[in-house]
C-alpha cells in the first residue's frame, strides 16, 4: 500500500513501514499489556488533560539528575496504577533492579512483537547519536534548514551543475578551464582551504594538520610535516583558512584545487591579472557566486527537480509525528520563496495526506532568512502575501505565517519560546549550527548526510584496524625492551650499574645482539604498519580518509566542532521516525587517556580481593 495511504495514521503507517505485513503474535504478557494500552486509548484518555495520564507543562517543570528539563514527561495519575496490577499478580514491588530488568526484557519482547526496532538496534548508519544529552520531550520549537537538510540532493548533480556554471562563468573571465571536469572524491566536507598556499589540508581536532593537498596533488608526510610542523588551523584567520562546512562546498573546492594546477603550470594569461593563490580563491568564489545570483542554476533546478533532489516519502511522516506530538514547527531557510515553494512542493506534497500541503506543517516559514545573521542580528521582517511572492512590511510573525527576512529573537518573541526550548536542525555547522548556539543557546541537531557512507566504512574497516593496532602494540611491547636496554647501554658507557642486577650482568655480546635483533623487528614492523596506516579509512575516500577521523587514533577537526557545536547529529531528518518525539538522548562516556590505565588497576584490585 502507497505511503500517501497511511499518513492520516501514524500507527498503521509505521507497522507498514517496518514491514509488519502480519498480526503479531503476541505473549499471553505482552497481549496483556498492549490490551491495557488500547483500551485506554479507545477511552481517549491518554491526551493532555485525560483521566489517565497527565503531562508536565513548563510553568511545573523542573530538572532531572542529568540536568534535563522534566517539561513534557508524561505522568501517570495514582488513580489507575491499579490498572496495571500494581497489587496484583503482576506486581511492580521488590528491588528496583530486579523490577526494573524484567520489565526491559519485557518491552525488547514486545517491541519485537510489533516489528519496531529497539533501541539497541538503532546504532546504525542511520541512527541518532548524541554529544550532550537531549530531552526531546523537553522541546517545544522544532526549526529546520532546508537545503540538505529537509531534501537532499544528488551531491554528483546538484554540485556538478553548480561546478558547470562556475566554470563557464571563469571562462568568460579569462581562466583557461578545457579538459577540467568534476571529480566529487577530490574533496570531503571538513576539510580547510589553505588560501595562502593553495592546499587543501585535513586538521585534527587541535587544529595540527595530517594530511594536505597543493592544487589536485596529494603531499607526502615530509612535506607536509616540513611546511605545517609548526603551525595549527585557526579558523578565527578567516583571511587565511576557509573551512568547508557543507556539501555546497564540494563543487567551490574542486573548481579551486584545479585552477591551482593551472596557475601553477603559469597556464593562466597575465590578462587575467597577476595573481597569488588567495587572489586566485577569489576569483573561483565569484564565479560561483555569479552562478547562484544570476539564477541560471536554480532555474533549471526548479525545471527538472526530479534530476536534482534524491525523495525520502518516509520524511513528512516524521514531522506529522512531531506536530502531532504538540511541537511547532518552523521553517528557516536562506533560499528564496519562489525556489523555496517549488522544491518543498516536489519533495512533499505527494508524500502528504488529505491533500495536505506542505505549508500545513509548519507553524512559521522564514524564507530568505540571511543566515548566520539570522541568529546574530536584527532585520526587518516582510509577510509574503501573494502566490507571486509579494511582501509588506510587519513587526511580528503569527502562526500560520508566511515570511522573508527578520530575525531569530523576533521568532522567539512571537512565540513566546526562547534558548533551549527550541532545537535547530540544519546541515550547515557554521550558518545553522554554531551561530543559533552560540547567540541564542538553541539545542542543535546536525544532518551529515555522509555519516551513512562513513558508518558502513568504519564497519567494513575493522579487521584491517584490529590487524593495524595489534602490530602498532606489538611493536610498543618490543620498543619498551629496546628502550630499557638503550638504557642499560648507556649507563654501561658511563661506568654505572643498569635499571637491575640482572641487566647489569649482561655480557657486552648478549646486550649488543638483543637490541639488533629488536631493531631489526621494530624497522620490519614500520615498514608493515606505514601503508596500512596510510590505507585506513581508503573505504571513504582514499585521499582523505574517514569524515570524522585524523589518523588511526584521534578525531578530525570537523568532529570537533560537531561535538562543540551539534548536541545530536544524524544522516538525515527521517531518522527521527524511529525514536520518537518523546526520546531522551544521552550522550555517551566520554574516554579519557588514562581510563584504560584504571580499569586495568581496578581489574587488578578485583583479582587480588577474591
Amino acid at each position: 500500500m502507497a505511503a500517501a495511504a497511511y499518513l492520516g495514521n501514524p500507527v498503521l503507517t509505521r507497522v507498514a513501514l517496518l514491514g509488519c505485513t502480519s498480526k503479531p503474535q503476541l505473549t499471553s504478557l505482552t497481549a496483556r499489556k498492549m490490551t491495557l494500552c488500547l483500551c485506554a486509548m479507545d477511552s481517549k484518555s491518554v491526551g493532555v488533560g485525560g483521566d489517565v495520564f497527565s503531562v508536565t507543562s513548563s510553568a511545573k517543570s523542573g530538572v532531572d539528575y542529568l540536568g534535563q528539563s522534566t517539561k513534557g514527561d508524561m505522568n501517570l495519575k495514582l488513580e489507575h496504577l491499579e490498572a496495571f496490577g500494581a497489587d496484583g499478580e503482576e506486581t511492580l514491588e521488590g528491588p528496583i533492579e530486579e523490577v526494573a530488568r524484567l520489565e526491559a526484557q519485557e518491552a525488547e519482547d514486545l517491541l519485537s512483537d510489533l516489528g519496531i526496532p529497539s533501541p539497541s538496534s538503532r546504532n546504525s548508519p542511520q541512527g541518532i547519536f548524541c554529544s550532550r544529552t537531549l530531552n526531546l520531550r523537553s522541546i517545544s520549537v522544532i526549526g529546520y534548514d532546508m537545503d540538505y537538510t529537509l531534501m537532499h540532493y544528488n551531491v554528483m548533480a546538484w554540485e556538478g551543475r553548480a561546478y558547470d556554471y562556475c566554470m563557464e562563468n571563469l571562462r568568460n573571465m579569462g581562466f583557461p578551464v578545457d579538459g577540467l571536469a568534476f571529480d566529487p572524491d577530490l574533496v570531503i566536507r571538513g576539510l580547510v582551504i589553505d588560501k595562502e598556499r593553495g592546499n587543501l589540508v585535513k586538521a585534527d581536532r587541535f587544529g595540527y594538520i595530517k594530511r594536505a593537498m597543493h592544487g589536485t596533488n596529494m603531499l607526502s608526510t615530509r612535506d607536509v610535516s616540513e611546511i605545517y610542523g609548526r603551525e595549527l588551523v585557526d579558523l578565527r584567520k578567516e583571511n587565511r583558512w576557509e573551512f568547508l562546512n557543507t556539501l555546497f562546498s564540494v563543487s567551490e573546492a574542486v573548481a579551486y584545487m584545479q585552477m591551482v594546477d593551472r596557475l601553477d603550470d603559469g597556464a593562466i594569461e597575465a590578462a587575467v591579472g597577476p595573481l597569488d593563490y588567495k587572489g586566485l580563491y577569489k576569483a573561483v568564489g565569484k564565479a560561483l557566486f555569479r552562478a547562484h545570483v544570476e539564477g541560471q542554476l536554480k532555474s533549471e533546478i526548479m525545471s527538472n527537480p526530479e534530476l536534482f533532489v534524491e525523495p525520502d516519502p518516509v520524511l513528512p511522516l516524521t514531522l506529522l509525528d512531531q506536530k502531532e506530538a504538540g511541537k511547532k514547527l518552523l521553517l528557516i531557510t536562506n533560499s528564496d520563496y519562489h525556489y523555496t515553494d517549488k522544491m518543498m512542493q516536489h519533495s512533499f506534497n505527494r508524500f502528504l495526506p488529505n491533500d495536505m500541503g506542505w505549508r500545513d506543517l509548519f507553524d512559521i516559514v522564514i524564507v530568505s532568512a540571511r543566515k548566520p545573521e539570522f541568529f546574530q542580528t536584527s532585520h526587518p521582517l516582510y509577510e509574503v502575501v501573494t502566490g507571486e511572492g509579494l511582501m509588506r512590511p510587519c513587526f511580528k510573525a503569527v502562526e500560520g505565517g508566511l515570511y522573508s527576512g527578520g530575525s531569530a529573537q523576533m521568532i522567539e518573541n512571537s512565540l513566546n519560546i526562547h534558548g533551549d526550548e527550541i532545537l535547530y536542525v540544519g546541515d550547515h555547522i557554521y550558518t545553522d549550527v554554531s551561530q543559533s548556539k552560540v547567540h541564542l543557546r538553541w539545542r542543535t541537531a546536525l544532518i551529515l548526510r555522509e555519516l551513512e557512507e562513513e558508518y558502513s566504512a568504519l564497519i567494513r574497516s575493522r579487521g584491517h584496524r584490529a590487524s593495524l593496532i595489534e602490530l602498532i602494540n606489538q611493536k610498543e611491547v618490543v620498543g619498551d625492551l629496546f628502550n630499557q636496554l638503550r638504557l642499560a647501554l648507556q649507563r654501561r658507557s658511563q661506568g654505572r650499574p643498569a635499571q637491575t642486577l640482572a641487566a647489569t650482568n649482561m655480557d657486552d655480546e648478549e646486550l649488543t645482539e638483543s637490541m639488533q635483533k629488536l631493531l631489526i623487528v621494530m624497522q620490519r614492523l614500520d615498514q608493515k604498519i606505514a601503508p596500512m596506516l596510510e590505507a585506513d579509512g581508503d573505504l571513504f575516500n582514499k585521499r582523505w580518509g574517514f569524515l570524522s577521523r585524523a589518523g588511526l587514533w584521534d578525531k578530525s577537526h570537523l568532529m570537533r566542532q560537531i561535538e562543540k557545536y551539534a548536541d545530536i547529529y544524524t544522516s538525515r531528518v527521517s531518522n527521527f521516525l524511529h525514536y520518537t518525539p518523546f526520546t531522551y538522548f544521552r550522550s555517551q562516556e566520554q574516554t579519557l587517556a588514562h581510563d584504560s590505565y584504571s580499569f586495568y588497576c581496578s581489574h587488578d584490585e578485583t583479582t587480588a580481593d577474591s
